[in-house]
């Protein structure tokens, strides 16, 4: 009789001859494959190198042996910087903001959208929402300025006309205001480009669902919410995870490209604060050493996001 060691030997073999086996059938499959994987290899995973300038006192024009290493000095010099957690709150409130209201809203929008039933103005509506998602930002932060300077905006004119001010206001030089001028900004650019994959989903909803539940005397409202939500809650939940796992690398173009000197300790972000530091004023290995706690916090949001959701929904990305 064989062993359990010999058991186990002959099951991996059977697995490693499955494996090549099925290597060998789709082997065209993986050929395709092999650009895409190149392409992660060398600018995801090649760049992690770099990582190591953040224990280094990094010297350009120095090799990699000839680098003064210093161990966890910059992270040190991180977490005693008053500034990093003003810049740390400020991502974390645009964050908290854009995952509230970037997330939910665009759902809404395509719930609703879906509810159209006239087929010419459900088309206009997607293609004027999504559009904006590809406007530079460049662009829609100086249709932003325009429409909230005190020079003639729109914003400052209606409220004008409607009586609610006397003269302009001046919100882009307002401390309290410029967070949720980047949340609906973004929400604007972005809401109908993230909405598709939640209408993708509802497109592929059995219509016979809808059909017996309006047997059953259910009205439209009940029929989202008892058909069309359950039904897209798998969609909604792994894109929540992936979110919730970029909590903090929010990027750094709107905040850089809507502030101005008089709002600045509530624009920058980390990495604005990273860019200015790393590349501003040369410090590679303190820009490098926010950069690692930019991305390790990340990655252990989404694996906490993930562990909860898959404990409790058996929904999970991973």
């Amino acid at each position: 009789m064989e062993t359990a060691k010999e058991k186990a030997h002959t099951r991996g073999e059977s697995r490693m001859n499955r494996f090549w086996k099925h290597v060998k059938n789709q082997k065209l499959l993986y050929a395709m494959s092999l650009p895409f994987v190149a392409w992660v290899f060398v600018f995801n995973y090649l760049p992690v190198w770099g990582w190591t300038m953040a224990f280094q006192n990094f010297r350009p024009g120095l090799s990699f042996l000839e680098q003064e290493w210093v161990g966890l000095e910059h992270f040190i010099t991180l977490f005693q910087d008053e500034r990093f957690y003003m810049v740390l709150r400020n991502t974390l409130a645009m964050s908290f903001l854009g995952l509230l209201f970037g997330f939910t809203i665009p759902i809404i929008f395509a719930v609703l959208l879906n509810e159209v039933r006239h087929s010419m103005f459900k088309r206009i509506t997607q293609t004027v929402t999504y559009l904006p998602h590809f406007v530079s930002w460049v662009v829609v932060a100086g249709i932003v300025t325009k429409m909230l300077s005190t020079d003639g905006g729109i914003i400052n004119d209606l409220l004008m006309g409607l009586g609610i001010i006397d003269s302009p206001y001046q919100f882009m030089a307002q401390e309290k205001w410029f967070w949720g001028i980047v949340t609906i900004s973004d929400i604007w650019k972005e809401m109908g480009w993230n909405a598709i994959i939640f209408l993708a989903a509802i497109a592929g909803l059995d219509p016979q669902l809808y059909e017996a539940a309006k047997v059953d005397g259910a009205g439209r409202f009940r029929q989202i919410w008892h058909i069309t939500l359950p039904g897209i809650r798998p969609t909604i939940l792994v894109v929540l995870i992936l979110n919730i796992g970029h909590l903090i690398q929010i990027g750094f173009e709107k905040q850089m490209l809507l502030s101005n000197p008089l709002v600045v300790d509530y624009a920058e972000v980390l990495d604005l604060y990273a860019l200015n530091y790393g590349i501003g004023l040369g410090q590679f290995s303190y820009g490098t050493a926010i950069g690692i706690f930019n991305s390790v916090v990340s990655i252990i949001l989404l694996f906490l996001a993930n562990g909860i959701f898959k404990r409790y929904s058996n929904q999970s990305v991973m």
